[in-house]
């Protein structure tokens, strides 16, 4: 029985292993600040987010729908973004599970957003996993930036580095595969969905799509990076990495279309 291994060495041995020379710089790039943008248009006061991040959440299209779900919307920056790109008659579902992460959420949208385009949010604490047992083919959209490994938090921890082990990429996978298989579901035929984390690993980024690829025959790929993307190209989504993006990043983002069914003639 091979011995589970933890702290500094192991994670350092790991992502080596996946990103070879490249690791010492990329490792170097995620121990800097990161880099961030001030989302202004249609709020009430500056929300500073990663550039990735943006770059995520402005390749889900917004234009001619009506209802959006952000299913992990915590602490809220890319539902500010949302909320104020969103159609005027749109409504936007902001949803967490946890109670501090949600009352943190609650805070940032009322200090942030105009109360016209407030009174068309809803935020809820559902654990998102389970939502499309309660409804299914509800939403025009979904955002779900998937809980994950974060890299770069867990290298900004003596804490968090020192409890690292393999079995974290393993278990954030599971957990990420049962959101987007019900997020799926969530979605109406038609619909968009943009899947994203700020994690490093195949297995968390391009392999939940390969899963979701091999359950579903619905689902497309768009290949369309916004113009001036930072993002690297991988087989499914775009990866924005801070070595070569000036900071920004970890974020790995991916654009979903759900296939309306045809019907036999």
């Amino acid at each position: 029985m091979s011995k589970t291994v933890f702290g500094e060495k192991a994670f350092d041995d790991w992502y080596s292993a996946r990103y070879g020379a490249r690791w010492p710089n990329l490792k170097r790039a995620l121990l800097d600040p990161p880099a961030q943008v001030a989302l202004f248009d249609g709020l009430l006061k500056a929300y500073y987010l990663d550039a990735g991040s943006v770059e995520a959440v402005s390749a889900l299209p917004l234009e001619n729908i009506s209802t959006i779900l952000d299913m992990c919307a915590a602490p809220g920056g890319k539902s500010l973004y949302i909320a104020s790109h969103m159609p005027a008659d749109a409504t936007l579902v902001c949803n967490e599970y946890s109670r501090e992460r949600k009352r943190r959420l609650q805070q940032v949208i009322e200090d942030h957003i105009p109360v016209d385009i407030r009174n068309r949010i809803v935020i809820t604490g559902r654990d998102a996993s389970r939502w499309s047992r309660y409804e299914q083919c509800a939403f025009d959209r979904i955002l779900l930036d998937a809980p994950c490994s974060s890299e770069r938090h867990v290298l900004s921890s003596s804490v968090h580095l020192a409890q690292w082990s393999p079995a974290r990429i393993k278990n954030l996978a599971q957990r990420q595969w049962a959101l987007l298989s019900g997020a799926w579901l969530v979605l109406k035929p038609g619909g968009s969905l943009v899947y994203s984390t700020c994690a490093l690993s195949y297995e968390e980024n391009d392999g939940i799509i390969d899963r979701l690829l091999k359950k579903y025959t619905d689902v497309s790929v768009s290949s369309q990076q916004l113009s001036g993307g930072k993002g690297e190209r991988l087989v499914h989504g775009f990866h924005v990495l801070p070595d070569t993006s000036g900071g920004s990043g970890p974020l790995y983002y991916v654009l979903l279309h759900k296939h309306s069914p045809t019907l036999d003639t």
